[in-house]
């Protein structure tokens, strides 16, 4: 019988490796574009694939990482992909052109969106089922902090440390990444590799890597991820627009901060009053950040933005994957978890090249509102694919 208990020393390791592997993932995400530009001379559409490449890559990781996982077990997959990892940043310090770069980067996503694909998926099955929406929550809380440090700390290192240093950093992150999960204790999966071979005969190869049960949420944390990552990707640009620059650096820790203050209250009314108690606010709360944005013309407001956000997609974050883990049986967990980040990857990587063509037509002001108007009608498409769904607790 499964322990109740959710603090576990392995769920602790889990949490931190998924923090220091998407620490990566951010602080080259903000920096790489500049560092083509730099040393390469690159066009804008050239760093722009710098950038968004990387995520191709990552999906297509995720992609294949319930069928590998399935295949060779999540502790030796996860062990194996991020000393890939390992050996293609290493590559970041080897000068020859733009076209190496962007091959690097497709390469170095591959591996990447496949182990935090596993990290996950070793999450989810530690959690105790009876705290599963808490546990999920509590484990978001690991990427959100990533999420904020990570560009904080990337936009610093840029400005005052060399790209050297940057790389160096992010491999010795990596490699503590590889010591703390030798240590882990990743679940067996020869009952989940059993039960998902019996009930996979006879079907098509792409079920085997895609939940379809998922699917409906995964539209969602699409078009949810596709809005957020305009924020990630125009902010510093907007507020340099706008004379904010000295407050941008801080709307991630803002948001951070808000997050961790609010996802465990959110957990707690997920698994005790279900999820769509928490959705429908923070799909509120996030249209309204972004209405807020299309408007901001002062500091404090900036800030305040941030916090809403927080409430909003902060939460919607952990809420959805929650959803996406229910949805399917404990023998696909792997899968649909898998099949989530896919659809969260392809809503942050197509963001950047459609707003590209979006933007320069409308303002920065006004494709946070459009993206406020995708918000909105998001949270009625979650209504008729989900909203009337029952749920399991």
């Amino acid at each position: 019988m499964q322990s109740n208990k959710l603090w576990t020393k392995q769920f602790i390791s889990v949490s931190l490796i998924n923090f220091l592997l998407t620490l990566v993932f951010y602080l080259l995400m903000v920096t790489i574009a500049t560092f083509a530009i730099n040393h390469y001379q690159a066009s804008m559409s050239q760093s722009g694939l710098v950038s968004g490449i990387f995520i191709i890559g990552g999906v297509i990781g995720r992609l294949f990482a319930g069928y590998f996982i399935n295949k060779f077990g999540l502790k030796r997959l996860l062990l194996v992909t991020i000393i890939i990892c390992l050996a293609i940043i290493s590559s970041y310090f080897i000068n020859i052109n733009v076209q190496f770069l962007i091959l690097i980067r497709l390469l170095h996503g591959i591996p990447h969106g496949m182990a935090l694909t596993i990290i996950s998926s070793i999450a989810t099955q530690i959690i105790p089922e009876s705290r599963k929406s808490e546990g999920i929550s509590y484990y978001s809380m690991s990427t959100t902090l990533a999420t904020a440090f990570g560009p904080f700390l990337g936009i610093l290192m840029i400005h005052y440390i060399s790209f050297s240093i940057l790389f160096s950093f992010c491999f010795a992150i990596m490699f503590i990444a590889l010591i703390m999960s030798i240590f882990v204790k990743a679940p067996k999966v020869t009952e989940i590799k059993t039960a998902s071979v019996n009930l996979e005969k006879g079907t098509s190869f792409l079920k085997n890597i895609i939940e379809p049960r998922v699917i409906p949420v995964g539209l969602i944390i699409l078009l949810l991820s596709f809005a957020y990552s305009g924020v990630l990707t125009y902010l510093n640009l907007y507020a340099s627009q706008l004379n904010l620059t000295s407050v941008a650096s801080l709307f991630f820790v803002v948001y951070a901060i808000v997050v961790l203050l609010t996802r465990p209250v959110a957990g707690k009314l997920m698994d005790n009053k279900g999820n769509h108690v928490v959705v429908y606010p923070a799909i509120i709360f996030y249209a309204i950040s972004m209405f807020m944005l299309s408007q901001v013309t002062s500091r404090f407001i900036l800030l305040l933005i941030s916090a809403i956000m927080g409430l909003g997609f902060g939460n919607l974050q952990s809420a959805t994957q929650v959803l996406a883990v229910k949805s399917a049986p404990t023998s696909r967990i792997s899968i649909a978890t898998s099949t989530y980040f896919i659809f969260f990857d392809a809503g942050l990587g197509l963001s950047p090249y459609l707003l590209g063509y979006v933007t320069p037509l409308t303002g920065y002001g006004n494709m946070y509102a459009i993206m406020g108007v995708i918000i909105i009608i998001t949270g009625f498409l979650y209504f008729c694919l989900i909203g009337n769904r029952k749920l399991s607790s």
